[in-house]
């Protein structure tokens, strides 16, 4: 694997846990796709750093876990704003 892309997918996970945040927001964070964090983290890491995979993993796993709450949050900050 390239060198650059080992550090990427490094500085990807290391965020991720430091900021409990999700795919899109590091994705948002380091200007680059979703789909590429995504395979960074899931798949690259692994292979590069297990013990930072399956931390990272755990705070996926919490993040995918709470997906709805936060999707229905927002459809009442929606509709609420929309109201008024």
């Amino acid at each position: 694997m390239w060198d650059y892309i080992a550090e990427r997918v490094i500085k990807e996970g290391e965020y991720i846990i430091t900021a409990g945040c999700t795919v899109r927001s590091a994705a948002s964070y380091f200007s680059i796709s979703k789909s590429t964090v995504h395979k960074d983290v899931t798949e690259r890491l692994k292979s590069i750093d297990a013990e930072l995979y399956e931390n990272v993993r755990k705070v996926l796993d919490k993040n995918l876990s709470e997906r709805h709450i936060r999707g229905g949050l927002a459809t009442k900050k929606k509709y609420s704003s929309e109201c008024r």
